[in-house]
């Protein structure tokens, strides 16, 4: 049960990272879940056993993680809580704070669009490859585009409505456990050869964690395109329509969203170490796609975090 002033977190916490922004830090809280998950992914990952002992190991760490960071963020607000009430809320909006990364997503498509708008074709291949994991060193302006497009959207529900979402129903701990679920997806949650058994109950986790977040995601950014005057008929329709061709259950929820709000298609031919895999379209070209719509996501996506907030203090109230 969250207390009063609990209650305004998500405020606090989205306040707090647009004025400092997320740290780049080895004892940042989610690299110390990585690390954590690296350390006990050794111990337990073994390629030469069945397939059942492999899932099985995968669980093991899911549930080992989950609990080990749960736990900890529990413990640290229980401590604070017992100190003082506005000592809980000031460090619990500076932990939450490390979990949502608006700020990140729009400082890295800002650069990306700076590069491009300058002609600086080979330092934005350079930085869009920081935040994809396809190949860019021969992405055309287009094509930098829409990777970074479909990366600060496909974040909409990772970095910002899920931790925000799980923040408002369960405090700064339930923030943390659904950070380190999708730390775990990114980290062993992959269909390869490496992780197809092991990382399956990761992959599975995150997708059940997000499925209600990804679907309010998609109606905040219906709301917020009208609100900025995209196209929101387009934005629904879209979703409706494309969703569904992602890969993930949830992920293409937002950039479907994103696709048709700003009129143009996202997906297509991508390649990973020169290894071709094309993602299914989404969307309608009624628009080229260009740098500006680098900029127009971040508004989407700025407006979306206010969106979600504006909910969640409403909800809780």
């Amino acid at each position: 049960m969250l207390s009063e002033l609990d209650k305004f977190l998500p405020l606090i916490a989205v306040s707090v990272d647009a004025f400092i922004g997320d740290p780049r830090s080895q004892y940042h809280p989610v690299v110390l879940i990585g690390k954590l998950i690296a350390s006990l992914e050794k111990g337990l990952r073994r390629p030469q056993h069945s397939t059942f002992t492999q899932k099985l190991a995968g669980a093991v760490l899911v549930a080992s993680v989950l609990a080990i960071v749960y736990g900890i963020t529990w413990l640290i607000m229980k401590v604070l809580q017992e100190w003082h009430p506005v000592a809980a809320l000031a460090g619990g909006a500076l932990l939450l704070s490390f979990v949502i990364s608006p700020r990140s997503l729009a400082e890295a498509g800002q650069e990306i669009y700076g590069y491009l708008a300058t002609g600086d074709l080979a330092q934005a291949r350079f930085k869009v490859g920081w935040i994809v994991g396809r190949d860019t060193d021969k992405l055309d302006e287009a094509e930098i585009t829409r990777a970074t497009v479909e990366t600060v959207a496909e974040n909409i529900v990772d970095g910002i409505v899920s931790p925000l979402f799980y923040a408002a129903i369960g405090g700064v701990p339930l923030a943390f456990l659904y950070r380190a679920v999708n730390t775990l997806d990114s980290m062993v949650g992959y269909k390869n050869e490496k992780y197809r058994n092991f990382g399956m109950v990761a992959a599975r986790t995150d997708d059940v964690f997000n499925y209600l977040p990804a679907r309010l995601t998609g109606i905040f950014i219906i709301i917020a395109a009208w609100l900025l005057r995209f196209d929101a008929w387009g934005a629904a329709k879209t979703i409706w329509r494309d969703a569904a061709k992602h890969p993930s259950p949830n992920s293409g929820i937002a950039e479907a969203g994103a696709a048709g709000a700003l009129g143009i298609r996202l997906g297509g031919l991508n390649y990973y170490s020169g290894i071709p895999s094309f993602r299914p379209y989404m969307g309608e070209a009624k628009n080229s796609l260009a740098p500006y719509h680098i900029r127009q996501t971040i508004r989407l996506m700025y407006l979306v975090t206010f969106l979600t907030v504006l909910f969640f203090l409403v909800f809780i109230w």
